[in-house]
């Protein structure tokens, strides 16, 4: 297995690697890659959807997405599809995937199936670097604060997301700064698809901050970019990072498939 980083904060590509041919000890590398990095990208792999499902499930219990189109024959796998004649795209803004659960998703594994000609990266922005260039006195109240989750984003989306009412749950909380589950690593968590204000503060109030978080959460010095390719696989850690869907490629498709891995209840970094 070899690893090659991506850009300074976030990302890495892995080759000499089969994802349907890894022991414990090449798992354990990969999960280790995917903590240290946020992302990991996994190029030239034939994989079905069962070996998708056998691979996500080495990570964890599958988290069935309530939103999404399934694949018809493989109902734990989501379907995330493109029309040649949308302008705009599944994940087409920065956002963490499952904020909006009690207990957020542990990571996402998206396989390209239909890429169009051109176009269709995915960015990627690390958390833990966001957070790390934060003045003393910001990380100090982002400390003791906790915000508003909400899936309430996609009642308007008009992108191919199955908004039934039945979906929609009510509001979590989760500390601004969590404490990664795993390393312990500081990450900020707020984001502009799902947060919606700050425990105790209202809307209005909490708005500005909000938008100067979002904003600095992806500069691009903690960014990297992503480029699909035929047999790309990746795998990213929504606690670690947030991503963002290019919609620069009207007049083509792209289908990808994704399984995400369920995770557990967030708990503060108190530093």
């Amino acid at each position: 297995m070899h690893i090659a980083k991506m850009s300074g904060a976030v990302g890495a590509e892995i080759t000499q690697v089969d994802l349907t041919d890894l022991g414990d000890t090449g798992f354990n590398d990969l999960r280790d890659a995917l903590f240290a990095h946020g992302m990991i990208v996994i190029r030239n792999q034939s994989i079905t959807p069962e070996a998708h499902i056998a691979l996500v499930e080495r990570f964890g219990a599958i988290d069935i997405n309530r939103f999404f189109t399934p694949v018809a024959t493989h109902p734990m796998i989501a379907e995330v599809r493109t029309s040649p004649d949308m302008t705009r795209v599944i994940g087409g803004t920065w956002h963490t995937d499952h904020s909006y659960d009690p207990a957020p998703a542990m990571c996402s594994i998206l396989a390209a199936r239909e890429l169009p000609a051109f176009g269709g990266d995915t960015l990627f922005a690390s958390m833990t670097a966001a957070y790390n260039s934060l003045s003393e006195g910001l990380k100090t109240t982002l400390r003791g604060l906790r915000a508003v989750h909400s899936d309430g984003s996609f009642a308007q989306s008009n992108v191919g997301i199955e908004a039934d009412a039945k979906a929609f749950k009510e509001p979590v909380y989760h500390p601004c700064i969590i404490a990664h589950p795993t390393t312990g690593a500081p990450c900020l968590y707020v984001n502009g698809d799902f947060t919606t204000q700050f425990e105790g503060w209202s809307e209005e109030e909490s708005a500005p901050l909000l938008r100067y978080l979002y904003a600095h959460a992806t500069r691009p010095e903690y960014s990297c970019r992503l480029r699909w390719e035929e047999g790309s696989v990746a795998i990213w850690d929504n606690r670690l990072v947030q991503h963002f869907a290019c919609a620069d490629y009207a007049g083509h498709g792209r289908l990808m498939h994704r399984i995400t891995v369920e995770g557990s209840v967030l708990s503060a970094y108190t530093g």
